[in-house]
């Protein structure tokens, strides 16, 4: 066995006796210093042992999400109609898809982007095929000609009142003009406005009466609107919930239609009020009219990885719309790309790429109007989105495992007058790069070591100092000294 003499040779921390040792007011002055010069060098250690270390570099986009990318969108459109709007996508590489439904809703709101009712037209409006009677006939005028001064009355007087909303230099318009006054005369000799009054056919000239056209938010020509008098006012806020008529437009549909609107209604003039309508059977080519003049737009689509545009407008093979009148001033509440992340996954993706924050979704909260007047009427506003896509990766025990993968865009808006009907295109282009951010997380052997330098560098340094002071102080004693003697 090894004698406990020979172990203590091996002492590298041998002591010396107390008696021997000499405290002194300078060293422990310095020795406070030295502590509290550990603990600050410790904090900063330890801060800096808890950050995030990432490293960033640009690489060639290889991803594995496929040939698609998802865009999320809800924007808010005060000043134009549900009825005619409509989210198309088209792309370098010919793809063309029109009135995208399956993923998209759409909302009626007030100018204010209060919501006022449920989700608008869940389902599609039914194809128009006959535009008018194909046989010219000689037509003499059979619908009422309305105006503002007059609509209100008629309303009030009549169960059922069925406007044409038109404009004479409308195309459509006019193929429908003899075929809905030929349908007005038939229904004025068999329902006559004195003696039976159940319904009355009207037509209101909408660049006469602009007012009273843009009260009943018409923004595509002709429009077909059915007001019933009794029960055209909902309970919920108070709006109305006129119908739209979207059937075909020839005599024969036109008055097969007018009969189904009498068909409840009382013989008796002087009943004025509608039969329950809860037995009777959808149809297709009857819809709400839009209670409000603007629309929400929700949901999302799916694009190919190549430049191309989303492009939100008003449209119909059946209408014709007054460029001047279609104002396309918008609010976005989201436009993203990407899959949604959860709140747990957007708080990591926040905390590993703080300087990041933001650009996921670079055009929410802003706001983009048109103020409508001759100067700003035909104004097409156009976004500019630069797509790259940045992927977290962090390293735990020398094995990538990769956090999420999220897509950053840079946004350039204008404004952009045009000939055509206003409309608000998202040009994208994505990028063939991406960014990759990795973590680096700094080992615990490393801090010890760190740690471990601190304590002894401070404690050596004060301990040299410490020497220097009090070997200084002994040779100005021995120089005091020897001038005495």
């Amino acid at each position: 066995m090894i004698s406990s003499s020979r172990l203590k040779s091996v002492d590298f921390y041998r002591k010396i006796p107390r008696d021997l040792t000499e405290a002194s007011l300078s060293g422990a002055g310095l020795s406070i210093v030295a502590a509290l010069a550990m603990v600050f060098l410790f904090g900063m250690e330890l801060s800096s042992y808890l950050a995030v270390n990432t490293t960033t570099s640009v690489i060639v986009d290889r991803s594995s999400d496929g040939e698609f990318l998802r865009i999320d969108f809800n924007i808010s459109f005060p000043a134009l109609s549900c009825e005619f709007v409509q989210v198309d996508v088209s792309d370098v590489l010919g793809t063309n898809r029109l009135n995208i439904r399956k993923t998209v809703r759409k909302y009626s709101i007030d100018r204010n982007f209060v919501p006022t009712g449920s989700e608008f037209h869940p389902g599609p409006i039914p194809t128009v095929n006959k535009y008018g009677d194909d046989v010219e006939e000689d037509h003499v005028d059979g619908a009422f000609s309305l105006s503002s001064r007059n609509f209100d009355s008629f309303s009030h007087q009549y169960p059922v009142l069925v406007v044409n909303f038109y404009a004479p230099w409308c195309y459509w318009s006019n193929r429908l003009k003899p075929s809905w006054e030929k349908t007005a005369k038939i229904m004025r000799e068999r329902y006559d406005p004195e003696m039976d009054g159940r319904i009355l056919l009207g037509k209101v000239d909408c660049t006469e009466e602009v007012d009273l056209c843009r009260r009943h938010h018409i923004q595509g020509y002709p429009s077909i609107r059915v007001f019933r008098k009794g029960s055209d006012i909902k309970e919920n806020q108070g709006h109305h919930d006129h119908e739209s008529y979207y059937g075909e437009r020839d005599t024969e549909s036109l008055v097969a239609a007018m009969e189904t609107y009498v068909a409840n209604i009382p013989k008796e003039a002087h009943v004025l009020a509608l039969e329950d309508k809860s037995n009777k059977t959808a149809d297709p080519a009857k819809r709400p009219a839009p209670m409000a003049s603007g629309c929400r737009i929700e949901g999302f689509v799916r694009v190919k990885r190549v430049p191309g545009s989303v492009i939100v407008a008003a449209r119909s093979g059946s209408h014709s719309f007054d460029p001047s009148q279609i104002n396309v001033s918008h609010y976005v509440t989201q436009f993203s790309f990407g899959k949604r992340l959860s709140p747990r996954m957007l708080d990591e993706f926040i905390r590993l790429t703080p300087y990041l924050r933001g650009y996921h979704d670079r055009l929410a909260g802003q706001s983009y109007t048109v103020k409508h007047g001759e100067v700003n009427a035909n104004v097409t506003i156009e976004h500019y989105l630069q797509v790259v896509k940045t992927e977290l990766v962090t390293q735990r025990s020398s094995k990538e495992l990769k956090v999420l993968e999220e897509y950053e865009y840079t946004a350039h808006s204008s404004l952009v007058h045009s000939l055509y009907v206003p409309v608000v295109k998202f040009h994208i282009e994505p990028s063939p790069m991406q960014v990759l951010v990795t973590e680096v997380p700094r080992s615990f052997s490393h801090f010890i070591t760190n740690v471990c330098a601190i304590i002894g560098g401070v404690f050596t340094v004060a301990g040299i100092l410490d020497s220097i002071f009090h070997n200084t102080l002994r040779m100005v004693k021995k120089v005091e000294l020897g001038k005495n003697i």
